[in-house]
């Protein structure tokens, strides 16, 4: 995709246990501009992960003309980390490791670092919504001080109320966007975990028009659009109605399907409102 049209990527746990280069390969041929990368599939400690394979990673995408978007699924396979927990050392040790998501986010070509992570980011039992709305805004501001020295974006997303206890609409997140007041910290938003608003999402995605960086796109049964009974066209057009140009990417949250059909489905049905 070119100009000012949305260009369409793809979540890579999709895929399980194929190697990177498969992923790259299938979707390259099937038609796809990008990729997004979680973390755990490569490893359950970003840091282990080194220089080498940071290069390899980078250049494998290009070889297959894949833009890297960024990473998500943050804080997924790390333990004892958490942003909104009272243990001053558990979130000083997440800051730390968000420094090094950031790092590696940019060392493999990509600039966004979607935040969904809802276990570590829900409030425990013994900490106020406005303890945790704290602690969370500090750490935020933190590394998107440090995201901006890397060319990085942090979008937070909202998560459904099943999911999380903390931030479970566009309208929140983005008061913790402007409380936090940096360039650098801005919006995902998820077109399942909109459906839990019970808003209609063209409201929500006018609303966001400021903020919105990324976009992840899933039907109302989890799986990829065209799986479900959602209309995408209202979405797109509404997207298209904000002048948004950036990625809108594929994420499932059913794994028990094949990821051919799963990509295929998926980009025909954008494909043909794009």
């Amino acid at each position: 995709m070119i100009g000012d049209r949305m260009k369409v990527s793809i979540c890579n746990e999709i895929f399980k246990s194929w190697r990177l280069e498969e992923t790259f390969e299938h979707i390259s041929r099937l038609g796809y501009d990008g990729i997004e990368i979680a973390p755990f599939t490569i490893s359950n400690d970003v840091r282990r992960i080194g220089r080498d394979k940071r290069e390899e990673i980078r250049d494998l995408a290009s070889s297959y003309d894949l833009e890297i978007v960024g990473t998500h699924w943050l804080l997924v396979g790390s333990e004892g980390l958490h942003i909104t927990h009272p243990d001053g050392n558990i979130r000083r040790s997440t800051q730390r490791y968000l420094f090094e998501l950031i790092r590696f986010t940019s060392d493999i070509g990509g600039r966004i670092l979607v935040f969904g992570s809802p276990k570590q980011r829900s409030i425990p039992d013994n900490v106020s919504y406005e303890k945790a709305w704290g602690y969370a805004r500090e750490i935020f501001l933190a590394c998107s001080r440090f995201a901006e020295d890397y060319g990085a974006i942090i979008a937070f997303e909202p998560l459904t109320r099943r999911s999380t206890n903390f931030i479970n609409t566009a309208e929140e997140a983005i008061r913790l966007i402007e409380d936090v007041s940096h360039p650098n910290f801005r919006l995902n938003l998820d077109v399942y975990s909109m459906l839990d608003e019970g808003k209609p999402i063209p409201e929500i995605i006018r609303l966001s028009q400021e903020y919105l960086v990324h976009f992840h796109v899933n039907d109302d049964n989890g799986l990829g659009p065209g799986f479900g009974s959602l209309n995408f066209k209202p979405i797109i057009d509404a997207l298209r109605a904000i002048g948004y140009t950036r990625f809108i990417s594929v994420e499932i949250f059913d794994f028990s399907h094949d990821p051919r059909r799963i990509a295929e489905v998926s980009l025909k049905t954008l494909r043909i409102l794009l």
